[in-house]
């Protein structure tokens, strides 16, 4: 893995091995029971020793709900110990699944530990991703990789100078509704590519009952950061890189109101663009408009891919199912299309599993750093040319091929391009 002069060419490491040998000298000390912690955790790893060991670092909704359970379904890996800044989300995550909770710090000195599951909150990312990394661990990160793009950097270059791998959902792309999208694509059913519709607006966090959304409305949050990854991933895949984007933003409310949870009542002052309109262009000459907002009545979503010769109509990216439709140039009216095999229900860890049968195969893997990066070049663009109302370009990309192989959990191969031209 390489990066110079804002282009990135992934090269990914030939052997990269389950980490072994503890490091003292990567994280400040913990409280005081890491041989007991690292027991623990050995224990609960050496009773299978074919999936590669992941530890969670962030204890909240996201791992209580999604990871822990789905887990389950993934033999590529286990989830063997968990961390939180908070010691009683630990303590909380650790008495519901049985998996043993530690200090942050005892998690990533653990040999027991070969993954960290970065599951923290964006602005968190960079440091807990770079402590892992410098402890000896890959890292598979929650989007967004980082909130701006040189730390992003720094987490990629920390990655190649360590030997290890970083990965970041959303792996969504991985589900049968987006790799039947990129199937057609690259079988030519819409021609020449000519334009994407992406619109994802809400009435804001604060509405579907979230307890803590303030971060949502500072910086770091707002609907581009929170939304655009499940977006702008496919579409990287799908036509290529980024190379100059346009947009205009606005904060409808000034304020907000906590509406349930230990702080309801309290007010947000929104610091950050509640409402973003943006058009990119791609290096390939595809126009995409992009409209993400926290500010609207309703939730709605439009991910519409137009060519030449026919349109499709995709499924929500935040979800590895739902239905695409089609209209050619002389149909009457949009048909459906019978989706390829592969999961459909909600399978985050995906890209996890596949991270982990990767390195274990030392193959590339495809929830990619190098797009990632990208996405966060992408979003980081659209704030500077919403903010300056004036076109910003973004740093190139150069990609290796990463879908080669067998994915984990489903029956077919995915399709081996990886972008249509």
């Amino acid at each position: 893995m390489c990066c110079e002069h804002g282009s990135v060419v992934v090269v990914l490491p030939a052997a990269a091995q389950p980490v072994s040998g503890r490091r003292e000298d990567t994280c400040a000390q913990g409280d005081g029971h890491g041989a007991v912690a690292d027991e623990r955790v050995t224990a609960v790893a050496s009773s299978r020793m074919a999936p590669m060991r992941v530890g969670v670092v962030g204890c909240g909704d996201v791992a209580t709900r999604i990871y822990l359970p789905n887990s389950q379904r993934f033999p590529e890996f286990e989830i063997v110990a968990c961390a939180d800044v908070d010691p009683h989300r630990a303590r909380e995550l650790s008495t519901a699944s049985g998996v043993p909770h530690l200090s942050v710090p005892e998690l990533l000195r653990s040999d027991g530990v070969d993954i960290v599951l970065n599951l923290t909150s964006p602005t968190a990312h960079h440091e807990v991703s770079l402590a892992a990394i410098e402890a000896g661990k890959h890292v598979y990160s929650e989007k967004p990789l980082a909130i701006e793009p040189a730390a992003a950097r720094q987490i990629l270059r920390a990655a190649e100078r360590r030997g290890v791998r970083v990965a970041c959902s959303p792996d969504t792309f991985l589900g049968a509704s987006l790799a039947t999208a990129r199937r057609l694509v690259s079988e030519g059913v819409l021609g020449i590519p000519v334009s994407a519709e992406v619109v994802m607006q809400h009435s804001g966090i604060e509405r579907f009952g979230h307890p803590r959304p303030q971060a949502f409305y500072a910086p770091g949050g707002g609907p581009l950061l929170d939304m655009g990854p499940y977006y702008l991933t496919p579409l990287a895949r799908l036509f290529g890189p980024v190379a100059r984007v346009e947009a205009m933003s606005r904060i409808t409310h000034p304020t907000r109101t906590v509406l349930t949870g230990p702080d309801e009542g309290t007010s947000i002052r929104v610091t950050t663009p509640s409402h973003l309109a943006s058009l990119l262009r791609f290096e390939h000459g595809l126009l995409a408009t992009v409209t993400m907002s926290f500010d609207c009545a309703f939730w709605t979503h439009t991910f519409t891919l137009n060519g030449r010769d026919a349109s499709l109509r995709l499924a929500d990216p935040d979800e590895f199912g739902g239905p695409i439709s089609i209209r050619r140039a002389d149909d009457d009216d949009w048909s459906d299309v019978e989706l390829d095999p592969g999961i459909t229900d909600q399978g985050r860890g995906l890209g996890l599993a596949d991270l982990a049968e990767a390195i274990a195969e030392e193959r590339p893997h495809r929830a990619s750093s190098a797009i990632a990066l990208h996405v966060v070049d992408v979003m980081a663009a659209v704030l500077a040319a919403a903010d300056g109302e004036h076109p910003v370009a973004v740093p190139p990309l150069e990609v290796v091929d990463e879908l080669a192989g067998d994915l984990p959990g489903v029956d077919s191969s995915l399709p081996k391009s990886e972008r249509a031209t």
